[in-house]
C-alpha cells in the first residue's frame, strides 16, 4: 500500500484541469501513461465501490509488473534509499532492538527488512491490504535471509487494528499510506491506533501536503493540509505535531507524529521511548 513520489508544489492542485493541460504540454510523453492509469481507475472503481477493495486491485495490478515500482520506487537504488531513510530516521528518534514495531502498509519491506534485521526476533509486525505485495514481502525476507527474526506479516481488510493487543507497540509507522487514503480511512486508523500504542510510544505517518485546496488524483493520490490531519488526531484524544526535521529530507512528503502522551517540544530530540518490555 505504501508508495512515494517526487516532491510537488504544495500549492498546486493536481486534479485541476489547468494543471493537467499545462503538465501535458510540458511532458507530452507522460500523457499516454496517464490516460492508461485513468482508464484503469475508471474500470476498477466500477468493480470496487469501497476504497480498500479498489486500492487492493491497484496494488495487484502494479505488483504483478514490479513490486518495487508498486510501492513507488522507480529504481532499485531509490527503493534502497527510501528504506534507509525511514530506518535512519526512527533510529535517530529512539528506536531500540527490544521495541515492538507495527508497520502499517509494510509493502514489500522497503524499509521493513532493515527494521526486521535490527529488532529482536518477533518484534516487527507488518500489515498490508494487498496479498500480492505481502507475497513480495516474503521474497524480500527470504532474499535477505531474515527468517530467523520471525517477523509477523499479516493481511488486513481495514485499519481498525482490532486483531492487535492493547498497549503493545512502542512504534507504529505508516510510510506513504495516508497519501493514498481518503479521509474516512485515515480517521478509522486514528480512532483506533491509540489503543495499541504504549503510553510513551508514538505513531509516525507521512502524507502528501498541500497548503491550498485538499484534493485527490484518480482516487490514488490524496493531498491534505497539515491542520486537517492534526485536528483529526486531536479529536481522537491524541497529541500531534508535524515533524519538521523529516521535512528537510529528500523524499517529497511531510510527516506527523502522534502519541497518547505529550510530545517533546523539538522534533530533533529523541521522543523518550520507554525501555523495551
Amino acid at each position: 500500500m505504501a508508495t512515494d513520489r517526487r516532491p510537488v508544489d504544495p500549492r498546486r492542485v493536481r486534479s485541476a484541469l489547468t494543471h493537467k493541460v499545462g503538465y501535458a504540454l510540458r511532458h507530452p510523453r507522460r500523457v499516454a501513461p496517464y490516460l492508461r492509469r485513468a482508464g484503469r481507475d475508471t474500470w476498477l472503481r466500477l468493480r470496487h465501490r469501497d476504497h480498500i477493495g479498489y486500492y487492493r486491485a491497484v496494488m495487484a495490478d502494479d505488483a504483478g509488473r514490479d513490486p518495487e515500482a508498486a510501492v513507488g520506487s522507480r529504481t532499485h537504488d531509490r527503493w534502497l534509499a527510501l528504506g534507509q531513510m525511514q530506518f535512519d530516521y526512527l533510529l535517530g528518534h529512539g528506536l531500540l532492538p527490544g521495541h515492538r514495531m507495527l508497520d502499517i502498509g509494510c509493502g514489500n519491506l522497503r524499509g521493513g527488512w532493515r527494521f526486521i534485521e535490527y529488532l529482536d526476533p518477533g518484534r516487527y509486525y507488518g500489515i498490508d491490504i494487498s496479498p500480492d505485495i505481502l507475497i513480495a514481502a516474503e521474497k524480500t525476507l527470504t532474499d535477505r535471509r531474515l527468517q530467523h527474526k520471525l517477523p509477523h506479516l499479516t493481511l488486513t481488510g481495514d485499519l481498525t487494528l482490532d486483531f492487535l493487543p492493547d498497549d503493545h507497540f512502542d512504534v507504529v509507522h505508516a510510510h506513504s499510506v495516508f497519501s493514498h487514503s481518503p479521509l474516512p480511512v485515515i480517521e478509522e486508523c486514528l480512532a483506533h491506533v491509540g489503543r495499541v500504542l504504549t503510553e510513551k510510544g508514538f505513531f509516525d505517518f507521512t502524507f502528501d501536503r498541500t497548503e491550498g485546496p485538499e484534493h485527490q488524483v484518480l482516487h490514488e493520490d490524496f493531498y491534505y493540509r497539515p491542520e486537517t490531519l492534526l485536528a483529526l488526531a486531536r479529536r481522537h484524544g491524541l497529541h500531534a505535531r508535524v515533524m519538521d526535521d523529516w521535512d528537510r529530507l529528500p523524499h517529497g512528503q511531510s510527516k506527523i507524529r502522534l502519541s497518547r502522551s505529550p510530545l517533546p517540544d523539538t522534533s530533533a530530540r529523541p521522543p523518550g521511548l520507554s525501555p523495551p518490555g
